[in-house]
């Protein structure tokens, strides 16, 4: 086999994500060397892969999916939005600075478009197959003269497109028929057919639409996946913890001990990398909410301060929702507090920023004696090391520099030198994220913050966050399998689109059949 596919959506969170996992997991399990690419991604949830580039995170968890390494080649352009205007472009892994949406869809973007091309040759080099997952709708038409990631990608390889539409939003059938007529002749030469997504029901209801469909169309309906609970990679964004509303629902199993342990995340503008707390939420017995009132901490357990693309901005927030003054009540009564990454940041003494926010000098909460300068060189790493005395593992991804002067190490190299972060007394800070993805560390937090809140909780044994992650990505695989016609994706990905599929009016502005 050699080929590829473009997983494109109706909408944003259509479930392009789920479905391109789906199929590398699917075909991985067939023997087939497969890899995922986005060519663009706009996320605040990002990842490092061992050669120290940032990628989106569902890109890394679509690379598990297919069972390889994760690359700067599988994301390369990624979009880390700021404010409503701007983001910062990270390039091949790296970031090349702040541009504003004018500014980006205005020359950069198309300038592109030659090197997501070479990235996506490099793996087709590489690999018998290439699933490709678009972003928002193919047919965006204000910005289809500079798209790079949707048909504009597309083209340029010759790639066949399904189009993934959400049933459980209403509309389907005319998102799928208004998509693909909204595409000029070329374009809708590449549109294959249609994918239905979280189907509740009986399909054979269904069928007479999809007929219709086809009728109107002259596509097929690839697979009608039904909607089913637990399901999901990490997101792009959004406050949906994926594993909150995944793996969280397919532990079933009671609490371990004789109580719960509830955690309050605090949700701070901005906020990245929000699946730091997934691992949490798939512990039995474990609650885990976000949180913007400062009343909702009341009967926390835990409160965790995540990471965030604002850091300065999102002390502000806390401060202005009495949040800030609850936590420094909390640290005052020995009750447990987490800040991770920028989270941290903002419990230390105070922040020197010229970089993020530009805001200079900012007090912080003074909850860790901790001081941070933030450096125009973002430090992205995957180090390991340890903490309370089990091995622990994680991925830096910060521009924020801290100066530990007082307190204890939270995590060591094993031999009792500081590797990263603070502890004093029930207030901790890490710039690692995915720290509490290692099974052994986790517990033991868990452990320490049952004690301190008066919890006859006790961590299962057993819990393998690893383990459930590839449950889930093989059931993922498992949908793709026994609900979407494996023959005819398969026909798509070795040969491409079928030949003679006709033209929908009215096409894009000033299209012709």
């Amino acid at each position: 086999m050699s080929g590829g596919l473009l997983v494109a959506g109706t909408t944003s969170d259509a479930g392009k994500s789920v479905v391109t996992a789906g199929i590398c997991r699917w075909l991985v399990r067939r023997g087939v060397k497969v890899a995922p690419f986005k060519a663009q991604n706009m996320s605040l949830n990002s990842f490092v892969t061992r050669e120290g580039a940032e990628i989106g995170r569902a890109q890394a968890m679509q690379a598990q999916a297919a069972r390889v390494e994760p690359t700067a080649l599988m994301n390369p352009v990624l979009l880390k939005p700021g404010s409503d205007r701007s983001s910062q472009v990270v390039l091949m892994g790296r970031p090349v600075g702040e541009m504003s949406a004018r500014g980006y869809h205005g020359g950069r973007q198309e300038a592109l478009l030659s090197t997501v091309v070479d990235c996506l040759e490099q793996l087709r080099g590489t690999y018998d197959a290439v699933i490709c997952e678009g972003a928002g709708s193919p047919a965006e038409i204000n910005l289809r003269r500079t798209d790079i990631v949707n048909m504009g990608i597309a083209r340029a390889a010759r790639f066949p497109v399904v189009v993934v539409g959400d049933i459980d939003r209403g509309g389907v059938f005319a998102s799928f028929f208004g998509t693909t007529a909204l595409l000029d002749a070329e374009d809708q030469s590449l549109i294959a057919g249609y994918l239905v997504n979280k189907f509740r029901g009986d399909v054979s209801l269904l069928e007479p639409g999809l007929e219709m469909l086809r009728d109107l169309t002259g596509r097929q309906t690839y697979g009608v996946l039904p909607f089913a609970h637990g399901l999901g990679i990490d997101e792009e964004d959004g406050l949906r913890v994926s594993l909150r509303g995944a793996v969280r629902e397919s532990v079933v199993a009671p609490p371990h001990g004789e109580d719960v342990l509830r955690v309050a995340v605090c949700a701070v503008p901005l906020m990245s990398n929000f699946t730091d707390v997934d691992a949490l939420a798939a512990e039995p017995g474990v609650v885990v909410r976000f949180v913007d009132r400062a009343e909702e901490l009341a009967d926390a357990d835990l409160v965790i301060v995540p990471g965030t693309r604002g850091t300065v901005k999102a002390l502000a927030w806390l401060r202005e929702r009495g949040l800030a003054d609850a936590l420094l009540r909390r640290a005052a009564e020995g009750r447990p507090v987490l800040g991770i990454c920028g989270g941290y940041q903002l419990l230390g003494e105070h922040i020197e920023d010229e970089v993020e926010s530009g805001a200079g000098h900012v007090d912080g909460l003074g909850l860790l004696p901790v001081r941070v300068r933030f450096d125009r060189e973002k430090t992205l790493a995957r180090p390991v090391g340890e903490a309370l005395g089990a091995p622990v593992e994680g991925y830096e991804i910060h521009h924020g520099v801290a100066d530990v002067h007082g307190g204890e190490a939270f995590i060591t190299d094993g031999r009792g030198h500081g590797l990263d972060g603070c502890r004093a007394g029930s207030v901790h800070g890490t710039h690692w994220h995915g720290s509490l993805e290692s099974d052994a560390f986790r517990r033991r937090y868990l452990t320490e913050v049952a004690r301190a809140a008066g919890r006859s909780f006790v961590p299962a044994p057993d819990t393998c966050f690893a383990a459930l992650r590839e449950e889930q990505l093989d059931r993922l695989g498992d949908l793709i399998e026994e609900h979407a016609d494996t023959d005819a994706l398969l026909r798509l990905i070795e040969s491409g689109a079928p030949s003679g599929l006709p033209f929908i009016a009215p096409g894009a502005p000033g299209a012709r059949a």
